[in-house]
């Protein structure tokens, strides 16, 4: 399988890093009393949201990444949990967003879904 590129930081930047455990129960409501919940699921999915500070090239590298490696975003990539370094199967939810720093480097804001 792919991995995230060496090219790229391994590490987002704090400030932004968000994440969304996969949510596998079913709440019902009662008329009178508390809500019913049942698990759904076990293999739920995830979602990582975050932000790189990369350089022009970085960027480049970046878009090549999800462009061209990961056939616009659809093929899933190992990847290391960056709180817990646990390695991951994630998937581009959408693609990288970016926003000029300076004329050298660019925030690109990064949203993955965490594959069971």
């Amino acid at each position: 399988m792919t991995a995230w590129p060496s090219t790229l930081p391994a590490s987002p930047l704090a400030k932004n890093f968000q994440e969304l455990r996969a949510d596998t129960i079913i709440r019902t409501d009662m008329d009178v009393g508390p809500a019913k919940t049942r698990q759904r699921s076990t293999a739920g999915v995830g979602e990582l949201q975050m932000t790189y500070l990369l350089s022009v090239a970085q960027a480049a590298a970046m878009d090549d990444f999800y462009a061209t490696t990961l056939s616009g975003g659809s093929l899933s990539f190992d990847y290391t949990h960056p709180r817990t370094g646990a390695l991951l199967s994630c998937r581009f939810t959408s693609p990288p967003e970016y926003t000029a720093v300076n004329g050298l480097y660019y925030e690109a804001a990064v949203a993955l879904e965490v594959l069971p």
